[in-house]
């Protein structure tokens, strides 16, 4: 099991190298983090042939491990709609009932599901690698906690800890950690890991030796500061020092609202060459942009929220700006809902709100959630998006909205062009395109026919985790593991 000191610490990362490695030896090898709180989702094998939706760090963590991504390895799943209120995901499904309760009222009633999930991928894989989230330590969330060392304890875990060197403090954050902890959670952890390493090594020296001293705990393992490891981020938006070298041909700009989601669909395009991923939150952020250059709204989990900020924010007009000069705008998802004329709400879902106007679609949100793998064909587009024309693309959708064309405005003959049916619209002048479909740029074909570029290739990318971590790790320490 890998624990953290804090949130961002390399838990996430971490877990799927080791997945990586673990399959390397030849292991069947599965991730399992029983609560998630995220709006990076995936949409996975569920119960009974359902499809269900598991944070997307699982989701990659089994692609790792050479598994079939399903709802077991993310039982539970929150994705934060407001700052005090999140939608239960349990094994995959929507559950209102969950989601009207208080946090605390929750762990008891689902920790069945999430030990039963748990045993039942320890009984069919040799090799279940476990991660925490946030940090164990948290007094105030230990009586209830169904995710750090509740799991350790059921699972007998072998646990690393792992700390974030950069921010400084590390190995204060390991001793404090492990110091907060009963006894008999303590005996659980077999190894301390500086993670994020800049520097000379040869320096860390006496402090390893001191903490092991004081806790009994070896640190096992120090990894240097990687910018560029390939592995979608989890948590946050990605920074400055992940830019592309070299000239840059086209910006991709991305609108980053508060409830964005589905970010890490995005990691491809950091790849690229030539193309610059920027993040987007003032009208600052897009002057300057070229008519070849993108304006992108992603998914969003509070779309007329999102909405609301982004008019407060003064970006609708930037945006509009952009696409009247013929600038290329794409919406995926909840940004495809803001590009029409108006969100409709008449059951209490999301929320109602006039739209962008950039399409002449109308939105109406559904009780019911559509979560579906998808596979389709672009019918034939034009201007900035005529190279998808023809191009089969797979991804996944998760959205409550269904969208159509807006009634008066087709009467009047103002129709979007529907180029994948019921999932992907443009309009007339060609430069505004909005789709359901999420991970578009995980595609390679579309990829290759936007830019001519090919991106590495997620295999590769583990393949490197896990080569990294062998080498960082002392001698011995990951086979001991799972001896």
């Amino acid at each position: 099991m890998v624990l953290g000191t804090t949130s961002g610490a390399g838990k996430s990362w971490l877990t799927t190298a080791l997945c990586r490695y673990y399959s390397n030896l030849g292991l069947k090898v599965a991730p399992f983090k029983a609560q998630n709180m995220s709006n990076n989702a995936r949409v996975v094998e569920g119960i009974d042939g359902a499809w269900g939706e598991i944070g997307s760090a699982q989701y990659f963590q089994a692609l790792a491990a050479r598994a079939v991504p399903e709802v077991r390895m993310n039982p539970l799943l929150l994705k934060p709609e407001a700052d005090t209120r999140s939608q239960v995901v349990l094994l995959g499904q929507v559950s209102a009932e969950l989601t009207a309760l208080p946090w605390r009222g929750r762990s008891q009633l689902v920790w069945p599901q999430i030990a039963a999930a748990l045993d039942a991928l320890r009984a069919e894989n040799d090799v279940v690698v476990i991660e925490g989230a946030g940090s164990p330590a948290e007094t105030n969330l230990h009586a209830s906690d169904i995710v750090n060392m509740r799991v350790a304890r059921h699972a007998h875990a072998r646990c690393l800890l792992v700390t974030d060197i950069d921010r400084g403090g590390a190995f204060a954050h390991l001793y404090g950690t492990w110091a907060l902890l009963p006894e008999d959670e303590r005996a659980l952890i077999h190894g301390f890991v500086l993670n994020k390493f800049r520097g000379d090594a040869s320096l860390l020296a006496p402090a390893p030796q001191h903490l092991q001293e004081r806790t009994g705990v070896p640190t096992v393992a120090t990894i240097p500061m990687q910018w560029h490891h390939g592995l979608p981020e989890e948590d946050g938006v990605f920074d400055d020092r992940t830019l592309t070298p070299g000239a840059v041909h086209t910006t991709v700009a991305v609108v980053a609202y508060p409830r964005i989601s589905n970010l890490d669909e995005f990691q491809p395009l950091k790849n690229v060459p030539g193309l610059r991923l920027q993040w987007v939150r003032s009208p600052a952020d897009v002057a300057g942009l070229r008519p070849t250059d993108w304006i992108v709204l992603p998914g969003s989990k509070a779309t007329a929220a999102d909405l609301a900020w982004l008019r407060a924010q003064g970006l609708d007009q930037a945006i509009a700006a952009h696409a009247g000069q013929g600038g290329a705008v794409l919406g995926v998802c909840g940004g495809l809902q803001m590009l029409g004329e108006a969100l409709i709400d008449p059951e209490g879902i999301d929320g109602n709100a006039p739209g962008l106007g950039l399409l002449p679609l109308v939105t109406v949100f559904e009780p019911a959630k559509t979560v579906q793998r998808t596979s389709a064909a672009f019918g034939q587009l034009t201007g900035a998006w005529a190279p998808l024309s023809g191009v089969a693309a797979w991804g996944y959708e998760i959205h409550h909205g269904q969208t159509a064309q807006h009634p008066a405005m087709a009467a009047k003959g103002n129709v979007a062009r529907e180029v994948m049916p019921g999932i992907a619209w443009q309009n007339p002048a060609g430069n505004v395109l909005g789709v359901y479909l999420h991970g578009l740029f995980e595609d390679a074909a579309v990829l290759h026919a936007l830019f001519g570029a090919q991106a590495p290739t997620l295999e590769t990318v583990f393949d490197g985790l896990a080569e990294g971590v062998a080498r960082h790790f002392d001698p011995g320490v990951l086979d001991a593991l799972i001896a």
